[in-house]
């Protein structure tokens, strides 16, 4: 089933907004717990549980890697698909301008 131009749209305007909180969380999670690393005298465990996934009493840390994961995936793919449908038109209209 090819999808249309809309409906990659549409995928992609629905998750954009539902993963980018995950994603911003994980990296900069992991980021502060590398910087943490370096200074021996920091306490970075609540860090690295709320890097995997466990906030508090909602553990979701044997799903979060694998949703993080799929969805980046499917926002990659979709925002690829947009990209390249839109590169063709950019080319005939230089082209035409010539």
């Amino acid at each position: 089933m090819a999808l249309n131009k809309m409906t990659i749209r549409k995928i992609h305007r629905f998750l954009a907004p539902i993963l980018f909180l995950p994603l911003v969380v994980t990296v900069l999670t992991g980021s502060l717990y590398q910087i943490a690393l370096l200074n021996q005298n920091f306490d970075y465990y609540w860090l690295i549980q709320i890097h995997k996934g466990q906030w508090g009493p909602l553990n979701l840390q044997a799903i979060y890697p694998f949703l993080n994961g799929i969805g980046l995936l499917v926002m990659v793919a979709t925002g690829l698909s947009m990209w390249l449908q839109t590169r063709p038109n950019r080319q005939l209209k230089r082209r035409s301008l010539n």
